[in-house]
């Protein structure tokens, strides 16, 4: 089967998420079918724009949709400089694509102890641009997202499948791991208000 030429039509950001709930209807998840999914919508600011909340000091995870509690679907919103730690995806699959802007993508190694004298060891580097989508697992290895720019924020839209309310960050110096909580800034375009997150991942 051809999965690119049996695409259906996403003209707009609730096409893409109805798509996404029939998708996500079944147990087995279709990594290639959903990456291209995603990269058949084209951005619309008009359309997310509600969803996009920044915070001055580091980057906001906005929930989108719940999908059923079969997959979540956020907009991230990255300010000028802000980065993520090195995180895991706590088995889940995640999808990454760019709204707004660009980010850089930096993929490492998972350490081979619980610390390492050596630090992190880098793999790949990848530029993701307006459109473009990303995907990561754990099978993959480990990643941390950056806005490279110092004047001009970026948007990206994330799923995760399974949803996930934890993962693990690593510190790039020496491997150790450690727990971290993942929370929302806001959900459905309203702001959480439980404190700001301390969310990693």
């Amino acid at each position: 089967m051809d999965v690119v030429t049996q695409m259906p039509q996403v003209a707009t950001l609730d096409d893409l998420i109805q798509e996404l709930h029939k998708v996500f209807d079944s147990d087995e998840v279709n990594v290639e079918y959903v990456y291209n999914l995603l990269a058949s919508y084209k951005s619309n600011p008009v359309e997310w724009k509600k969803f996009a909340k920044f915070d001055r000091y580091k980057y906001t995870r906005n929930l989108v949709d719940e999908g059923n509690g079969k997959f979540n679907l956020m907009l991230l919103c990255w300010g000028p400089s802000h980065t993520s730690t090195i995180h895991d995806h706590a088995d889940a699959h995640c999808f990454m694509k760019m709204l707004e802007g660009s980010l850089q993508e930096v993929r490492f190694e998972w350490p081979k102890g619980d610390e390492t004298e050596e630090g992190m060891v880098e793999i790949d580097r990848n530029i993701l641009k307006l459109n473009g989508v990303c995907y990561i697992n754990d099978s993959l290895g480990l990643h941390r997202v950056e806005n490279a720019s110092h004047s001009e924020g970026a948007v990206s839209l994330h799923l995760y499948c399974p949803p996930f309310s934890a993962c693990q960050i690593f510190d790039e110096r020496t491997g150790k791991k450690m727990k971290c909580p993942v929370t929302f800034w806001s959900k459905f375009g309203k702001k959480v208000e439980n404190g700001p997150p301390k969310s990693a991942c």
